[in-house]
């Protein structure tokens, strides 16, 4: 065959020649199995939402599963009072597919409504797989399907959104978390009260996590049991529909945290024991159950399980208009061991025999499928072990991602705060950190997601600050840990988003240093959401020192994003020390300067750029931002000549660097 891209851009990739062309034949194989040898596109494939689950016709309802171990299945419901009567019996057609019609006034919207299933020595109550509405009864706590036919169902007014990547700026989000109130926030709160913060701080993108329909609302969404129901417990499907029209309106893109890498293990509101078997969607022996993560593993290699999720994807991209998808566990999915317990410090790693090449093809084949339904789509792959080839084109040989996460980034983050005292923060280990990546992937920096803010862990701001937060964050208070905290928290942020290859992603609250974790209500809380929720009322508030964070990052989203394309701009390192700890580097016409030193403030630093008039356009230490003013950023910076570098075109730019600042200057 010929020889894939992929090779040719990492010569390192040599010897792992044949793996990497082996998996790529079997995505074709794959492919054209699934396409009928091309008689069918692979959206054609993955309609199977169209055809499966509770539609209206124009004489009434039909409605199908697939059930291949079942004997028998009843629809039961409100509608007949939960009784299996012959009326609702299901038709066995063939391949385990069942189907029912029924007249127009045998169902009405708003009913609740579950599956009987019926197999071989055993029954069950179940919620049918493709389901797009499950509500949960208050006093009960039971779930149940739901009729969802409103008699104005939501239009969307933005028909075709192009999102912008120039660069990509994320903001991570929860719906419930959302709202300063201690309950569970929703849609419509979230698109009346958080959309617009999200605009005016800069984000040109919202990654919504919790969608898919969960038990239980602590896993964060990622015990997922509905897959195609948007969670109920934040309203309706066209609250959702009405929330991603208002992003797409303000020029936000929405991307979804979809979850395809495990399943929760509930048989009756899950899928994990549908029909009476244990393999109808999932792995049967040892592989059946995640070892680490409590919850049933896909078997990619059933068509029938490639049909389910790659319909799942096609879903909501058509029914919902989401812009794309952060796959969720992606390492877990490469590897038979989840990548748990592997080093992965070498290529040899990576192509051992351990890769799951079933799991691989289907991951392939998704990215394969939503860039042909919507070629603005965007994938991001949340991957730890650096599998090459992640995020390169499916045609060069790679699995199809758009980016993937740069997950070391918020790693040495925790790592040097930790462990570091503020004189070892040598700036050659944060370059090295922040560049470090592969020239042919586009990555997604951040310097703290979600996870870094569960209970267990901290915030970076809480690393920072910790217990000095709750007394001393008054405009009016001084106190040397705070003023510590807020200057790195600056400098950790904009060293962060200003070495994007990709885009950049900060999680909801982060950007003004929200305090404590995040705790879901669970048994052990006494089932509080003290701390699932967001403060919005700390940033608002012109007397706390939330405020300056909060700015900052509005003024550092900003900028950045007004520089078209910046993401593709080369970065060049200009100097790095690490006695004075200083760093600098050029990007296009922007110089970015930064001094780490705890101690040291420098006179007439300099070093060499190309000739001309420098402006400041961004200062840490201004007092807008918490800063202390120490620089006047009215005085333009001409450089000096010097007849050492005359033929190199350049000259001396020669600065004031006050202690933990930092600047960026933009050539005139």
């Amino acid at each position: 065959m010929k020889s894939l891209k992929l090779l040719k851009n990492d010569p390192w990739l040599e010897p792992y020649r044949a793996a990497i062309e082996k998996r790529y034949e079997y995505f074709l194989h794959k492919e054209k199995t699934l396409t009928q040898n091309g008689q069918i596109s692979l959206s054609d494939f993955a309609s199977g939402y169209l055809y499966f689950g509770l539609h209206p016709t124009k004489t009434g309802w039909v409605f199908r599963e697939w059930a291949p171990n079942a004997t028998a299945i009843y629809l039961t419901g409100d509608f007949n009072q939960w009784q299996e009567r012959e009326e609702y019996r299901l038709n066995r057609l063939e391949n385990g597919v069942f189907e029912l019609n029924l007249p127009q006034d045998a169902m009405h919207h708003l009913d609740l409504y579950k599956l009987k299933i019926h197999w071989e020595n055993g029954e069950g109550e179940r919620i049918p797989a493709w389901t797009r509405r499950v509500v949960q009864d208050e006093k009960t706590n039971i779930f149940s399907a739901q009729v969802w036919n409103p008699a104005k169902p939501y239009q969307f007014k933005i028909k075709s959104f192009e999102p912008d990547t120039s660069p990509l700026l994320i903001y991570e989000c929860h719906i419930g978390m959302a709202t300063s109130e201690e309950k569970v926030g929703s849609y419509k709160e979230f698109t009346q009260h958080i959309l617009p913060r999200i605009k005016a701080d800069g984000y040109n993108a919202i990654q919504i996590m919790a969608i898919q329909e969960h038990p239980y609302y602590g896993s964060f969404g990622y015990h997922v049991s509905s897959f195609f129901s948007a969670s109920s417990r934040f309203g309706t499907p066209d609250e959702l529909k009405e929330l991603i029209d208002t992003a797409h309106a303000m020029g936000i893109a929405v991307i979804m945290d979809i979850v395809h890498s495990h399943a929760v293990k509930n048989e009756v509101e899950g899928l994990g024991r549908f029909d009476g078997s244990y393999t109808q969607y999932f792995h049967g022996g040892h592989r059946r159950e995640h070892p680490a993560w409590d919850s049933l593993c896909f078997d990619y290699g059933k068509n029938e399980v490639l049909h389910f999720l790659l319909s799942n994807c096609k879903f909501w991209l058509e029914e919902y208009k989401f812009d794309g998808f952060r796959f969720d566990g992606v390492t877990s999915m490469l590897y038979y061991s989840h990548g748990l317990g592997e080093g992965f410090s070498n290529y040899g790693d990576y192509y051992n025999g351990n890769e799951d090449g079933d799991a691989i093809c289907y991951l392939t084949l998704a990215n394969q499928l939503i860039h042909k339904i919507n070629k603005y789509a965007i994938t991001i792959a949340e991957e730890v072990s650096g599998m090459p080839g992640l995020a390169a084109p499916v045609k060069d040989g790679g699995y199809g991602f758009d980016y993937r996460m740069a997950m070391n980034i918020p790693d040495y983050w925790i790592k040097i705060i930790k462990e570091k005292q503020d004189q070892d923060w040598h700036p050659s280990g944060i370059w090295w950190e922040t560049t470090n990546r592969r020239a042919d992937e586009k990555t997604i920096s951040y310097t703290e997601s979600h996870d870094q803010a569960l209970v267990g862990d901290k915030t970076i701001i809480f690393r920072l600050i910790d217990a000095e937060m709750y007394w001393h964050m008054s405009i009016n208070d001084s106190n040397f840990m705070v003023d510590r905290g807020i200057a790195l928290h600056k400098l950790i942020r904009l060293v962060t988003v200003s070495t994007i290859n990709g885009g950049y992603l900060n999680f909801m609250g982060n950007e003004f240093g929200h305090p404590e974790w995040i705790d879901f209500p669970r048994y052990d809380n006494g089932w509080s959401y003290k701390y699932a929720r967001r403060q919005w009322d700390l940033v608002d508030n012109p007397n706390l020192k939330y405020k300056y964070l909060g700015d900052f990052d509005k003024a550092m989203i900003h900028l950045i994003g007004s520089i078209r394309n910046f993401q593709k701009t080369t970065i060049y390192k200009v100097w790095d020390n690490d006695k004075d700890q200083v760093l600098a580097y050029r990007r296009g016409d922007y110089v970015f300067v930064f001094n780490f030193n705890p101690e040291k403030s420098f006179t007439g630093y300099g070093f060499l750029v190309s000739p001309g008039t420098y402006k400041i356009v961004l200062d840490s230490d201004c007092p807008d931002f918490g800063g202390f003013g120490r620089i006047d950023e009215s005085v333009p910076y001409e450089t000096i000549p010097d007849a050492l570098y005359e033929e190199e075109n350049k000259e001396w730019l020669k600065l004031y660097l006050p202690a933990r600042t930092a600047l960026i200057l933009k050539k005139k």
